[in-house]
């Protein structure tokens, strides 16, 4: 896509941010022979929780044909792959809902790799079009790293989905030392660990006021996987390391950069003066961490600005133009679908195609490893073009669903 862009050309569209999974009885080929068993008493008493997940529309999930045809619509060629559906053995989607012994972990571990291998094939009918995010547990570190390697090896190129360690779960905080191998081996082969939105919060219950309350702190519970592996000092150890926060917002961001960098300078004064009462918060942190918070995010970070609102679109440079890659969040209720050209057409009028193509197409390709060139030729049959989007969307689609199409939405500086 040229500076200008030409009435011939459009852009390339990925989605940072999109959702799948197999239907549950789907899952049993992908477990070993040895859990089948068990894998039959759980699924003939399982009652799903979710709505989607039973309605007609639940077969977005899984169904490849209908997933392409109707990103297509939207303008979209290619995806990267969060979890959706349900694993073998789980009550619901959540990876941090308790299991009460090793047996159900063992059960849980076995559910998570069905999703992988599962995963890795629906890729596969789409080459070079998916990048899927296999998914992990954090109670053993070595199984971890191991499936790291095998997802590696299956073609599963959208990294890891990082769980959260909410209070309660009993997991060491993320900025512990304890999980340095997983984050080398992600290093090594250059593996994004991605922090999903809502995958980081404690149960708080089913009250309505309970209810409201998680919608107030989801975000700011998947937003502390930053601060922790900043301050734990996880990319001064693990150069290579890349973090991904996806379906957080994105219009948090400067303000809480300049947070902890604030943070950071003071602890880091404080620890150089005779002792006094905070010297000992900032006792060895320069040496542990090894850069100040901005130029780590500079260095390591981006965000999956899903459904990217107008009133963060202005940040985009205090961001970083090179950490943002729009996300649809198909096939969710919250999701841009059927009206993702809508959505982008609110969010991004008027700005320079070069700026558009790197946070459609640019920032993606870089961190997921999509090529280019091979999704060019799809572009050009479906993809928006830059006059089509540089046409401010005067009317919002009666029936639109996402947040993107919200009104109002001040910029939070924390």
């Amino acid at each position: 896509m040229s500076e200008t862009g030409t009435a011939d050309e459009r852009y390339t569209v990925i989605s940072a941010d999109c959702h799948a999974g197999a239907d549950l009885l789907d899952y049993k080929p992908y477990l070993a022979a040895r859990h089948h068993d068990d894998f039959d008493a759980w699924a003939a008493t399982y009652i799903n929780p979710h709505e989607d997940l039973l309605a007609d529309t639940a077969d977005r999930n899984w169904n490849s044909d209908r997933r392409l045809a109707e990103m297509e619509a939207d303008g979209i060629v290619a995806e990267v792959i969060f979890p959706n559906t349900i694993p073998p053995f789980f009550p619901s989607a959540s990876l941090m809902a308790p299991p009460a012994t090793r047996e159900d972990f063992e059960r849980r571990w076995a559910g998570l790799r069905a999703h992988n291998r599962w995963l890795a094939d629906f890729c596969a009918q789409a080459p070079g079009r998916r990048a899927g995010v296999a998914q992990i547990l954090l109670n053993d570190v070595d199984q971890a790293v191991r499936e790291v390697r095998r997802a590696k090896e299956a073609g599963l190129t959208g990294g890891i989905m990082l769980p959260g360690t909410p209070p309660g779960s009993g997991l060491p905080e993320l900025h512990s030392e304890v999980y340095d191998p997983l984050w080398a081996v992600c290093a090594e082969l250059d593996v994004p660990v991605n922090h999903h939105g809502g995958s980081a919060s404690p149960p708080l219950g089913d009250d309505p006021a309970a209810r409201a309350v998680f919608m107030v702190e989801t975000t700011w519970f998947s937003h502390r996987a930053l601060w922790h592996l900043i301050f734990g000092g996880a990319f001064r150890r693990h150069p290579g390391l890349k973090l991904v926060l996806t379906e957080q917002g994105s219009g948090w961001i400067p303000g809480v950069l300049e947070m902890l960098d604030y943070y950071h300078g003071r602890l880091v004064t404080a620890a150089a003066r005779s002792v006094t009462a905070e010297s000992r918060f900032g006792a060895g942190l320069a040496e542990k961490m090894g850069a100040a918070p901005a130029d780590i995010w500079r260095d390591h970070c981006y965000v999956g600005a899903s459904f990217m609102r107008p009133h963060e679109v202005p940040l985009r440079h205090r961001i970083g133009l090179d950490k943002i890659m729009w996300g649809s969040d198909y096939p969710h209720d919250e999701g841009t679908h059927p009206y993702s050209r809508e959505a982008l057409r609110l969010a991004y009028a008027g700005l320079p195609p070069s700026e558009v193509t790197a946070m459609l197409s640019g920032n993606a390709a870089r961190v997921y490893g999509f090529d280019l060139a091979l999704l060019a030729p799809m572009a050009a049959r479906v993809g928006p073009t830059p006059a089509e989007l540089a046409e401010p969307l005067e009317t919002v689609p009666a029936d639109a669903t996402s947040p993107a199409f919200a009104k109002g939405g001040a910029v939070r500086v924390w």
